[in-house]
């Protein structure tokens, strides 16, 4: 479901245009960039470069939420309207950007939807095997959703795929470009350069997963790595889905994946960044070793600004995750 009504969002958007009007139009004539997530913000970062255009980059999740319970405030919203790039995911999390898509307060704002960029390699969600589905409010979907009902949904967790991260430089390389053709040579060398960087590394998780003995991951967790499993032909067992609101796992998935655990001999129990690892924890003491190792891979869903001014970037995020994987399947 939304998480605002059409009617809620239009008088925020109408009080946001008020206020940019009032502002008049002195603005910066300097690239004005608004990206969602911490990658898009990276991959822009990079395609930049030394940015001779001074484009103005902002990062809207930048305090440690994530794209799933994230709500946008009318800052975010005044600065979405008036900007120049607007990039995002696309998923249903991301459904509120529609909406703000189409208020005009910039008309030649450009945006890219991330799932829309990669087409037909953007997934749907699944479950697995023992994967605990998600409860729907049914009655409130119906109510608001009925055209949608057999609408696909999309795993959006696509930056978590090295291969994916390199078409999507390709094409904000490209809007880029378009935006500013005084420097499209620019963007699109950093662009080339950036993704032989992604390859390289796409060629250390290939051989990481050729040289291991095991070939399964289990995460005591959510599961928002299937891009990043199927790109190396990984299989994968998991408490929820990557995109589920959901925290305590039932009884039956909780068996299931001890059982899982002890049927292939797995040493890792994985899990994704944040403090509650307590289902992790309890697989952990169910099985018959009880003596699973606990690891974390990131998913970069809850990076902040201190986080990028200590030096994390996207790259440095994927090498380390690589170092978790190899370790789980040893």
């Amino acid at each position: 479901m939304k998480k605002f009504t059409s009617f809620v969002f239009m008088m925020i958007a109408l009080m946001c245009i008020v206020v940019v009007s009032e502002a008049g139009t002195d603005a910066s004539d300097h690239l004005q960039i608004i990206t969602t997530i911490f990658p898009e913000y990276d991959w822009v970062m990079n395609i930049l470069g030394e940015n001779h255009a001074g484009a103005e980059v902002t990062l809207l999740l930048d305090n440690g939420v994530d794209l799933h319970s994230y709500q946008p405030t009318m800052e975010d919203m005044m600065k979405i309207f008036s900007c120049d790039l607007f990039i995002y995911v696309g998923g249903e999390s991301d459904e509120w950007t529609e909406d703000a898509l189409r208020v005009p307060a910039n008309k030649n704002r450009v945006g890219i939807n991330l799932l829309d960029m990669l087409g037909s390699a953007a997934k749907e969600e699944e479950v697995v095997e023992g994967m605990q589905a998600e409860a729907h409010d049914h009655h409130d979907h119906d109510e608001d959703h009925d055209e949608d009902h057999d609408e696909i949904e999309y795993d959006e967790h696509v930056w978590l795929s090295l291969r994916n991260a390199s078409v999507l430089c390709g094409g904000i390389a490209e809007v880029l470009s378009t935006l500013d053709p005084e420097n499209a040579p620019v963007y699109q060398k950093n662009a080339a350069d950036y993704q032989q960087k992604l390859a390289a590394l796409d060629e250390e998780y290939k051989k990481v997963v050729e040289d291991s003995s095991l070939h399964t991951v289990l995460f005591g967790d959510r599961f928002p790595f299937r891009y990043l499993t199927d790109d190396y032909g990984l299989d994968y067992y998991a408490a929820f889905s990557g995109c589920s609101a959901e925290s305590e796992a039932s009884f039956e998935t909780i068996i299931f994946l001890t059982k899982k655990v002890d049927e292939l001999s797995l040493h890792t129990v994985l899990t994704i960044e944040g403090a509650d690892h307590r289902i992790a924890r309890t697989i952990v003491n169910n099985t018959a070793a009880k003596n699973q190792q606990i690891l974390t891979m990131d998913s970069m869903q809850g990076e902040t600004i201190q986080n990028i001014a200590d030096g994390v970037t996207y790259l440095s995020v994927m090498q380390k995750n690589l170092d978790v994987l190899e370790a789980a399947l040893k």
